[in-house]
């Protein structure tokens, strides 16, 4: 055979291994998953989405903004996101280069002796036993991506990369959403505390009527017992709506990295809640929320592995070569010293005790486990938008009742204790269930305006709000 025919050979197996590597490495796809209709007795048609607002326009109170602007510039975990993304950035980076041949530059300086009885030489040839070979060099080594694993292997770091990015955008929502919520807890604690010292205050009134009551004979020494243990019965829950408020300014200082202290912010009734919720379209969690878009890109980074464990069962080509001079006297190395070698090697896995086989199972496993996360991450997402959804509608409904309520649970205070001063047909038993009662639903009545304001807040961050 000529050697004109080795070379179209050659050519030919070439040719062969790159048209084959188009079927090692698949391509990537979004798989089919469910984000039809996941929004539970909604109907909505419209896209418009409340996830599109910028989070200053939805929350319009100065303070609330600059906390959540405080939050999103100091808080240790998006600073942690952060990093993370300059880490995966650096491993796309390394990725890229794979492609390019690696090269190394070394001098060295060998001195050998061997001896003449190894050498077997006959004796009395004059040989020198003693060498110093000086060499200065310069070796490159280029893995070719012939079955496209390097491909793959740059498609998953970009994959892992913009997962870093996602993951970051995820706690930034998560971040806005914890700063609001523990904002409106506070604004309503502080509520609760005042309310709560005004009735202290008017049943402290109430045991000086009793008292006077009692002296004219109209009650006995039971109803004014009674008032001062009702009164009691208020100012003893005092201290613990303060426990509560300094635990939240506590925990609202740890999201915006500050020492434990007192937080600035303005009142419950200076609130607006948003009245026209917009929750679009649930398809669009696939590119509103973070977390499902990290979810996807952690599936696609699983489908790449996928793609390099295939490779390893076929053959890596490297080129290898290596030039520089050497020479036995250091004098002499610029003078007709040069050396070159030039390698090209096809390593073909044959027996490596299933090494290959199990990689291979193991990143299947792992894209199908990736593959069910990601589907997982969509109904959850589903589900906190219909829960919130559902919790705000329940907070208006409840809002609209309680009025009602409160208004005849004042009636009701009245007429009793108008009855206990010019009637016998009541007692203070009366008088204390009805203010025992009134005070339940003037705390509910915050508690409902907290749970439209939180419901706001939380289906904000379910449909994806507060990273654009």
């Amino acid at each position: 055979m000529t050697t004109k025919y080795y070379k179209y050979l050659a050519l030919t197996l070439f040719g062969g291994m790159i048209v084959a590597s188009c079927n090692v490495s698949k391509k990537y796809k979004r798989p089919d998953v469910t984000a039809n209709n996941l929004y539970r007795d909604s109907t909505s048609t419209d896209s418009t989405s409340m996830a599109d607002l910028p989070w200053r326009q939805l929350f319009a109170d100065t303070v609330l903004q600059g906390l959540i602007q405080e939050g999103i510039n100091n808080n240790l975990d998006l600073r942690t996101a952060i990093l993370k993304i300059s880490e995966s950035q650096a491993t796309l980076r390394s990725a890229k280069l794979a492609f390019f041949p690696t090269l190394d530059g070394g001098v060295q300086a060998t001195k050998a002796k061997s001896s003449q009885a190894a050498l077997n030489f006959p004796a009395g040839i004059g040989i020198n036993l003693n060498t110093t070979t000086y060499q200065a060099s310069f070796t490159a080594s280029w893995e070719l991506n012939v079955w496209g694993q390097l491909s793959s292997l740059k498609r998953q770091a970009l994959a892992n990369f913009l997962q870093s990015d996602a993951n970051k955008r995820a706690v930034q929502t998560q971040l806005i959403a914890d700063i609001a919520n523990d904002y409106y807890t506070l604004l309503a604690y502080d509520q609760q505390l005042v309310i709560t010292q005004q009735t202290v205050k008017n049943r402290i009134a109430d045991v000086e009527t009793m008292k006077a009551l009692k002296e004219g004979a109209v009650v006995n020494g039971a109803a004014v017992v009674q008032s001062e243990a009702n009164r009691y019965a208020a100012e003893v829950t005092i201290p613990d709506i303060k426990q509560s408020i300094r635990e939240t300014e506590n925990a609202l200082c740890i999201l915006l990295a500050r020492a434990p202290g007192a937080v600035k912010r303005t009142s419950l009734a200076g609130q607006q809640p948003v009245t026209e919720i917009k929750d679009g379209l649930s398809t669009q969690l696939l590119r509103n929320r973070p977390d499902v878009q990290a979810s996807e890109f952690a599936f696609r980074s699983a489908f790449e592995n996928t793609n390099v464990a295939h490779s390893y069962f076929y053959p890596k080509l490297t080129i290898t070569a290596e030039g520089g001079l050497s020479s036995l006297q250091l004098k002499n190395l610029f003078d007709n010293s040069i050396f070159y070698n030039l390698v090209g090697g096809l390593t073909q896995p044959i027996f490596n005790q299933g090494q290959n086989k199990a990689r291979y199972r193991i990143a299947q496993a792992q894209q199908l486990e990736a593959f069910n996360t990601f589907q997982q991450t969509i109904l959850t997402a589903g589900q906190e938008v219909s829960n919130a959804l559902y919790s705000y509608q329940n907070a208006v409904s409840k809002q609209q009742t309680r009025q009602m309520q409160l208004a005849a649970l004042e009636k009701s205070v009245d007429f009793t204790k108008e009855l206990l001063r010019y009637s016998s047909a009541t007692n203070y038993t009366d008088v204390l269930t009805s203010e025992q009662s009134l005070l339940a639903a003037q705390l509910s009545g915050v508690n409902d305006k907290l749970q439209q304001l939180q419901a706001t807040v939380n289906l904000y961050r379910a449909l994806g709000g507060g990273w654009k």
